[in-house]
């Protein structure tokens, strides 16, 4: 008889081009923590130095107030105008072909590319009673734009329509026209195609462009500051005003009306996120 020897079976392990979890993981925690969990301590632990009764102080001044009410509420129109605008633009992008197709495209683009002072700038040129745009708005409906609540919804509606358009577009690129073309071989018309096949697929991406267009504009800075007029009580948006809270050296002020808007932001994009999620479950 031959005895036959066991040979051990030697296990191959994959070389892998990242480095193993432990050092990707610490990695990931130490930048998280240095760029956005010290700062939002930071941010939460500020302001209570005034106390409890400071920090209400602070957020129930009418000024506060209004500007809270003027960021948010002209993000929130804006973002609103924004869907319509962005899901249409996405749509002429990818279902139709004409020349100046790629420029149209690459324009879209350009609010992220763009300085927000310079696109500021540029807004306010164009938006002033003398402008290209304010003066034919000015003589013809009597509408100012320019140093007016309106000027800060038109700036935010030129930060945040390329988010709709950037969320929607890889949709409707992946979306069939199957689907499309069942529903007009069962007699749909055009419009009930698009308002009961084509809408509900785009749903889902629409809150999330809408999320991420309301959460920009509402802390938008650089692009509003130029054409709003900045006037108290009227023009006055909340980072404005938390730029003046630091210029007057009360910096726990300064981070208690940065903490409100953080809390509100968070809980408006909670909801949202929440209601996209109950949508994906129900299709």
């Amino acid at each position: 008889m031959t005895a036959t020897l066991a040979v051990p079976r030697v296990k191959s392990r994959r070389r892998q081009a990242l480095p193993g979890l432990g050092l990707s993981l610490g990695v990931t925690f130490v930048w998280l923590g240095l760029i956005v969990l010290i700062p939002l301590a930071a941010l939460v632990i500020k302001p209570w130095e005034l106390g409890i009764a400071g920090v209400l102080a602070v957020l129930m001044e009418p000024r506060v107030l209004a500007a809270f009410r003027l960021s948010f509420g002209a993000a929130l129109v804006a973002a609103l105008v924004s869907v319509p605008l962005g899901v249409v633009f996405a749509w002429v992008i990818t279902r139709y072909r004409f020349p100046g197709r790629r420029l149209l495209d690459g324009l879209m683009d350009l609010p992220f590319a763009l300085p927000t002072a310079v696109a500021g700038l540029a807004l306010t040129a164009l938006f002033a009673p003398n402008g290209w745009l304010g003066a034919p708005l000015m003589s013809a409906f009597g509408w100012k734009i320019a140093y007016t609540p309106w000027g800060v919804v038109v700036a935010l509606i030129f930060v945040a329509l390329p988010f709709i358009v950037r969320t929607v577009e890889p949709v409707l690129r992946d979306l069939s026209l199957d689907a499309e073309e069942a529903a007009a071989t069962l007699g749909a018309t055009r419009a009930q195609t698009i308002w009961r096949v084509v809408l509900p697929a785009l749903l889902p991406a629409t809150i999330t462009g809408f999320s991420l267009g309301f959460a920009r504009a509402a802390g938008e800075y650089g692009s509003v500051i130029f054409i709003a007029g900045n006037m108290p009580m009227v023009s006055e948006i909340a980072p404005l005003l938390i730029v003046v809270k630091l210029e007057q050296f009360n910096y726990a002020a300064a981070a208690a009306i940065g903490l409100a808007m953080l809390a509100l932001s968070f809980v408006i994009l909670l909801s949202l996120n929440l209601w996209q999620r109950s949508l994906r479950r129900g299709r």
